[in-house]
């Protein structure tokens, strides 16, 4: 090696940090700039992604409630059917009921009037 260079590097070595620690900001905002560029795209993409996402909720959500109409339509006609149902099931049982207390009124009064 020549003689010359060990005093340079020598006196160069000193100021090789701070030349590297002002030079290294500027490649990594360079490197920043990339990656926030890369960030944004990625970000573009989870917001079209959400968006789409929420079409298809929206969608399912129209769909839904379409099928608790019809499901709470269909309950409504049963109830009423049922209701129609109790009230003649009643009506039957007060006849009957009625038709039972004159049965037995009927045997008291042929026990009580065939004994004496």
């Amino acid at each position: 090696m020549a003689a010359w260079l060990i005093p340079a590097v020598k006196a160069i070595l000193p100021f090789v940090t701070p030349i590297v620690s002002s030079a290294l900001p500027v490649f990594t905002t360079r490197k920043s700039d990339e990656a926030a560029a890369a960030q944004a795209g990625v970000l573009q993409k989870q917001i079209t992604e959400l968006q789409s996402a929420a079409s298809q909720n929206a969608l399912h959500v129209k769909e839904l409630a379409a099928q608790l109409q019809k499901t709470v339509t269909a309950l409504e006609q049963a109830a009423a059917v049922a209701e129609s149902r109790f009230r003649r099931i009643a009506v039957l049982c007060g006849v009957a009921a009625g038709l039972s207390m004159l049965a037995i009124g009927v045997s008291l009064f042929a026990l009580f009037s065939f004994s004496g």
